[in-house]
């Protein structure tokens, strides 16, 4: 499918307004524009080599070729074919879904060319093939400006009538803190606009996603207020602190440390190392990680952080292996496809080869939602795959074991689905995503603080630690759950575009 705007959306459950900065403009090194999708493979299955059919347009631009939309489809189908996880599922289509002449455009012969196959729970095998227009994809991966106010918003009900908008979390140091909007106020007008039942979804949209500097007015409802209040709020660049409120708990879990992590961002690595340090040198024997709203990022930094994590218990185990089709589309080594447990620093905001600190842990106990992707779902699987204990609590993560490399063609992008991730026992079948143990599922609760052990995931976790069972939290707070998610805290829960889901991995 091509990707509209992130403006478009109040369809789904979580919306980040904190900018996406840093990750944006480091996805650039894993080919912005899209050349890194190059296979050196010809052609294949009586089909042309998709690098003799590149860059020959309809509409060309100065560095391409003059060519059709037919020559354009024909690329797309001879680099499916080379490149493609489940390419063998899309020879298998019918005649009529593979007959090009059937499509209109590119974009719909390229929505038709995945994997018709779908997982255990009946969802679509392949959910993660999509495109942008390549300038709108530079400017999201090269420019590292998006604007917000340093709160991210979740829909506990996302549609009318009766929509209800909570915020999460905030960033330090932002209009929204400033303004003191913290966890649990609910945001009841933009410009005027009634956000539970309004119809003018474009000055929502234009309200909730400014894509440029300008204030925009909203009534908020404090958490425990019984009074409305109004706010007035310039959004700007936004600068992310992926991890925050890093403590050990009250007593009587004063031995156990707390951490939430939002973002695999090049930042991250400094704080991850910071934090890992400050509960290291407090003497916790047991960590609870909060990933409930990272959706992933930099493999690498999650392979740090797992080190960070495990310590010794990793030796003699790599972190994660990237296996491709069977006619290994990149030509890489077994060596260049393994990324290790990381010990020292891959100098994304430390420096190389600086010594990592370590907690040593045999278990940890892993915060999770349906916002939980790709490279932080690569950390429990890694984990796993070298033996050390995860203890999940909350919901199902995303259940993306993929990624891919973006590929320009006629000034679109193009991401299929090219490689699955492994850990060291080979384990990597998780696209229905990880779901903690029955007792252990559990909402998020927005009336309490994160890393407050009255908070309902933090609360049942601290739970699991002392006496080795999941109970219910003390109380299911009121508005904290719809009815469309109270059985299970899972479904979509971030509106944000694709490339804030993906691991983003460096061929080692």
């Amino acid at each position: 499918m091509s990707l509209p705007p992130l403006a478009h959306s109040l369809s789904r459950t979580l919306i980040r307004l904190t900018g996406a900065a840093g990750c944006a403009a480091l996805l650039a090194s894993c080919g912005g524009g899209g050349d890194s999708g190059s296979s050196p493979l010809g052609g294949g299955n009586g089909l042309p080599s998709s690098a003799s059919l590149a860059q020959q347009c309809a509409v060309p631009r100065s560095t391409d070729s003059q060519g059709s939309l037919a020559t354009e489809k024909a690329f797309l189908r001879s680099w499916i074919d080379e490149s493609y996880l489940w390419y063998l599922d899309v020879r298998g289509l019918s005649a009529t879904t593979l007959d090009a002449t059937m499509y209109a455009t590119p974009l719909d012969y390229f929505a038709a060319l995945k994997t018709p196959l779908t997982t255990a729970s009946g969802k679509p095998k392949d959910q993660f093939h999509f495109t942008y227009d390549t300038p709108t994809w530079i400017a999201l991966s090269q420019s590292g400006v998006a604007f917000g106010y340093g709160f991210q918003l979740a829909l506990v009900k996302a549609t009318t009538p009766d929509r209800v908008g909570i915020v999460a979390f905030t960033e330090p140091g932002t209009p929204a803190t400033t303004n003191s909007i913290a966890r649990g106020a609910a945001i009841v007008t933009v410009d005027g606009v009634d956000l539970a039942n309004g119809t003018d979804v474009a000055t929502l949209n234009a309200g909730l996603f400014p894509t440029a500097a300008g204030a925009h007015t909203f009534t908020i409802r404090d958490l425990g207020a019984a009074t409305t209040r109004t706010v007035t709020i310039t959004a700007q660049a936004i600068t992310e602190t992926p991890v925050q409120n890093v403590m050990t708990l009250p007593a009587p879990n004063a031995s156990v440390g707390y951490m939430l992590f939002n973002d695999h961002i090049a930042t991250a690595e400094a704080q991850l190392v910071a934090g890992i340090n400050t509960l290291k040198a407090a003497g916790v024997t047991d960590l609870v990680l909060d990933l409930r709203y990272n959706g992933g990022g930099f493999l690498d930094i999650a392979s740090e952080l797992a080190y960070m994590i495990g310590g010794s218990h990793t030796s003699g185990a790599f972190f994660e292996r990237v296996n491709y089709n069977d006619r290994n589309p990149f030509n890489q080594t077994l060596a260049q496809r393994t990324t290790d447990f990381h010990s020292t620093g891959e100098g994304f905001s430390v420096p190389t080869g600086q010594t990592l600190p370590t907690l040593n842990l045999s278990r940890v106990f892993v915060l999770t939602s349906a916002d939980t992707c790709s490279a932080s779902e690569a950390i429990v699987n890694g984990l796993r795959g070298a033996g050390v204990t995860v203890n999940l609590i909350g919901g199902t993560t995303c259940g993306k074991p993929y990624g891919f490399f973006p590929k320009d063609n006629c000034n679109t992008t193009y991401f299929a689905i090219q490689f699955q991730g492994v850990n060291n026992v080979g384990f990597g079948d998780y696209a229905d995503g990880f779901t903690p143990a029955a007792a252990c599922v559990v909402a998020d609760d927005f009336t309490h603080a994160l890393g407050d052990p009255a908070e309902n995931q933090l609360e049942v976790a601290l739970g699991l630690r002392n006496t080795g069972a999941c109970t219910p939290p003390t109380s299911v707070r009121a508005g904290v759950l719809s009815a469309s998610r109270s059985a299970t805290p899972t479904g979509p829960v971030l509106v944000r575009s694709p490339f804030r889901e993906n691991r983003i991995y460096r061929p080692q």
